[in-house]
């Protein structure tokens, strides 16, 4: 119960904070008290409890339930209650603390005060279940919350363009590394029939070495973009837009070093998959050459933080690589104590040392002018990913669009008796080779639980939708009744992108995705 009730204090404050707030029952200076002790109260509670687990010194898993399972595939609320887990997730509760009430002082009188608090509990709740989950998908959900809370706060000011630009290119970066945790999901029920991280790691053993290769590299993917590695590393500097106690928590403290954490959660299979681990090696000393390079030519004290985070996650990222968890272990609790403290106080580090004169760089470097200019363009590395990246995809998008506006519209817009005679067609073809709808959707839609229920009222919802509407309605005004429904769909999503909705939203969602 120890371990249930870590996560479950601060994601409470997170739903009372957001309630009274949606509800306008605490608003501006008036309620920042409320919103603070209601924060700070639950992240201390929080820290209470995780400290007595560890001084009880109890090492087990709770076994909190399936929330699905399908077939042989079963994926359980599991905890962790002891271990590295329960010692880091200490960790992270007295930071958040120290930042929260850091806070309070400094937010004072911010328009968005009360939003502030309501994101950094739901952030804590999610990076409490990220460290003490014992299962990938409950890890995954965590992961996933924790990015939308860094999107948010990197866009706190959401006015200012250069704001909400900067966070959009983090969120979208990072989902690269949230496909390789995906595909690494599908592979260990693919591959062990099972997403706990100790059978994943006891099953790496009875893997082919080709197969554990690719699991370690799926993981490593989603750690590298986690933990700003190269080529993911430009993401960094663009998140120290957000306010410095946010920095300071969420890339000096805790978030950055997630992908640390589960290449060190997944030791059983690195240890595996020897070439995963050569991996390991050449981006964290890529990064951390990379890193040092470029934090010679930086102006700005947070940028600079940001340069020397990388640095150290590369190295932390060789030390797994060579087999050093241990190290790596003590090395992330060392590096976010200080870098959290470093961060908080960098504006009174420039304060203080005002007039003072900058190091020089090495002499073998002060007239190397092109290395200057590579430095201060930071390797030309996020041009080369836009090249690499975004421009085949905008061309794609180019494409879809084209067939969509020549090839899809027209279809739409064919008389509905040409389009009901394609229906009828179909279908009847697919009565003819003995396709059996039904019966497919009732032997596919089961499962149990919460997730599973829900997955089989949807398949049944959409069956019908498509029997009723699309196969057998397209006679009856359908396309008209489409268009109406297109103008409501419209409306009702202006209404919804209100930031009180989405709010609210938001809450139903982490609910749902919870098993609430």
């Amino acid at each position: 119960m120890i371990s249930y009730t870590v996560i479950l204090f601060p994601l409470l404050a997170a739903l009372i904070i957001g309630f009274l707030s949606f509800f306008g029952w605490i608003n501006g200076e008036a309620g920042e008290k409320t919103s603070s002790r209601i924060a700070i109260t639950a992240i201390s509670l929080a820290l209470l409890i995780s400290l007595a687990g560890l001084a009880t010194g109890t090492n087990q898993v709770y076994d909190y339930g399936s929330w699905l399972q399908v077939s042989k595939i079963i994926i359980g609320f599991k905890l962790f209650t002891g271990g590295f887990n329960l010692a880091l997730a200490s960790l992270f509760a007295v930071l958040l603390l120290v930042v929260m009430r850091f806070s309070v002082n400094y937010m004072h009188r911010e328009a968005g005060f009360h939003r502030w608090f309501f994101t950094l509990s739901l952030f804590a709740a999610a990076m409490l279940l990220l460290v003490l989950s014992a299962n990938a998908v409950f890890t995954f959900i965590g992961w996933e919350i924790a990015g939308v809370c860094s999107y948010w706060l990197i866009a706190y000011a959401y006015d200012r363009p250069i704001a909400a630009h900067n966070a959009t290119r983090v969120f979208v970066t990072n989902r690269i590394g949230d496909g390789g945790f995906l595909l690494a999901i599908g592979l260990a029920f693919a591959w062990l029939e099972n997403a706990d991280w100790a059978a994943i790691n006891s099953g790496a053993v009875d893997l082919r070495q080709t197969d554990a290769t690719w699991l370690a590299l799926s993981f490593a993917l989603a750690a590298f973009a986690k933990s700003a590695q190269i080529p993911f590393s430009p993401w960094l500097a663009r998140a120290m837009e957000g306010p410095t106690p946010s920095s300071a928590l969420f890339y000096g403290g805790v978030m950055i070093h997630a992908g640390v954490f589960l290449l060190i959660q997944l030791q059983g299979l690195f240890q595996q998959a020897p070439l995963a681990m050569m991996v390991l090696v050449a981006v964290g000393a890529l990064t951390a050459l990379y890193s040092v390079f470029v934090g010679l030519t930086q102006t700005d004290i947070k940028s600079a933080h940001s340069f020397a985070i990388s640095a150290q996650l590369g190295l932390m990222f060789v030390e797994c690589g060579l087999g050093f968890w241990q190290l790596a272990s003590w090395h992330l609790a060392a590096h976010a104590v200080v870098r959290c403290y470093l961060l908080l106080t960098s504006p009174s580090i420039l304060y203080n040392s005002q007039g003072r004169t900058v190091k020089p760089v090495a002499p073998i470097l002060t007239n190397c002018r092109w290395a200057f200019i590579a430095s201060l363009q930071r390797g030309w590395l996020e041009v080369a990913l836009d090249w690499a990246a975004l421009k085949p995809v905008q061309q794609l998008a180019k494409d879809m669009s084209y067939i969509d506006d020549h090839l899809i519209d027209p279809c739409f817009t064919a008389p509905a008796s040409v389009i009901k005679t394609a229906a009828e067609l179909a279908h009847s073809e697919e009565q003819k080779i003995g396709a059996n709808l039904q019966s497919e959707l009732d032997q596919f839609a089961q499962g149990s639980g919460l997730a599973g229920k829900l997955t089989q009222w949807t398949a049944a919802a959409l069956h019908w939708f498509e029997q009723h509407f699309i196969l057998y309605g397209i006679g009856r005004d359908s396309i008209q009744l489409g268009r109406r429904l297109g103008h409501a769909a419209n409306h009702l999503e202006q209404l919804l992108l209100r930031p009180r909705y989405i709010t609210l939203f938001v809450l139903i969602s982490l609910l749902v995705a919870l098993g609430v």
